[in-house]
């Protein structure tokens, strides 16, 4: 199933100087039922590729699973169309044994578009999900230095953002080493997120302990809640959080940090995790070196 980017036919203007036709590249945006032991749970609007990451993550943020065994298995459904076609839209979750089913509350009443992943929310309350993976006390402490190199990381490894210009990106990163452990794109920022931790349920890594979540854009409210659920106590964007996702982050004890560019960046919660290393004793330990000899 290769239906990541489209060409399209475009015409290209440059004011005063030329128009020509041509093909152009761009990101598929398709949606994608996700159900749960045959009963539709959401649709969400979203780039074909990793749709089982995709429903996995959706799961954790909506607090219907929250460790890797609560997953047991995810199917595309055949005959999903009157002529029994099988059109890879449709994905069908199977929980463990014991796993409580979604409540019914849970239900989207309309379809998540691919630039908010809570509407369809049947109430404002339903908006807050509570996490079983606390991450106040994560003693996890980043070196801005080290958390300055991750823009360009997650630039470089953005395969289809390249060809496109049209996708989000989110990627973990190990926070005490700086190793980027997965990258996912999607034209939904809050997909690319549950992509992200869907890998991470697959993987049985759930709670996030000690990552950090780098995101291409900004950080909302809804990254900031999915980060949560996950266990991850770092989120870093390029752009600014909204002032709900710092209410959020400081509720929960989670760091949030913005316009990360270059050797910049702004900390909007628990600033004690961003840390530069202290040379301090190291320095004296040297004098003293030289003023024994």
């Amino acid at each position: 199933m290769n239906r990541i980017t489209a060409r399209k036919r475009v015409t290209r203007i440059t004011v005063g100087t030329s128009r020509s036709v041509r093909e152009d590249l761009l990101a598929v945006e398709e949606p994608l039922e996700i159900r749960v032991g045959g009963s539709s749970l959401a649709i969400t609007m979203r780039t074909p590729g990793n749709d089982v990451d995709l429903a996995a993550g959706f799961l954790v943020s909506e607090g219907v699973i929250a460790r890797g065994d609560d997953f047991l298995a995810a199917r595309y459904c055949a005959g999903a169309t009157e002529e029994g076609l099988n059109t890879y839209n449709v994905l069908d979750v199977t929980l463990a044994p014991g796993v409580p089913a979604p409540d019914p509350s849970l239900e989207r009443a309309f379809y998540t578009t691919s630039s908010c992943g809570l509407c369809g929310k049947a109430s404002i309350d339903a908006v807050r999900t509570t996490s079983q993976h606390a991450v106040l006390h994560d003693d996890l402490v980043l070196d801005p230095a080290l958390l300055a190199t991750f823009p360009d990381l997650l630039r470089d490894q953005q395969a289809v953002f390249e060809k496109t210009g049209g996708l989000h990106a989110a990627a973990l990163f190990d926070g005490r080493t700086g190793r980027m452990l997965v990258l996912r794109e999607d034209v939904g920022r809050h997909n690319a997120v549950d992509k992200v931790i869907g890998w991470a349920v697959k993987d049985g890594r759930l709670p996030l302990t000690g990552t950090v979540l780098m995101v291409s854009g900004r950080a909302s409210f809804e990254l900031t809640q999915k980060a949560s659920m996950a266990g991850i106590p770092v989120l870093a964007a390029v752009s600014a959080p909204s002032s709900l996702a710092v209410d959020l982050a400081n509720e929960v004890g989670i760091t949030i940090v913005g316009f990360l560019r270059g050797q910049s960046m702004v900390v909007y919660s628990r600033p004690e995790r961003i840390v530069e290393p202290d040379t301090t004793t190291d320095s004296s330990s040297d004098r003293e070196t030289v003023n024994a000899r």
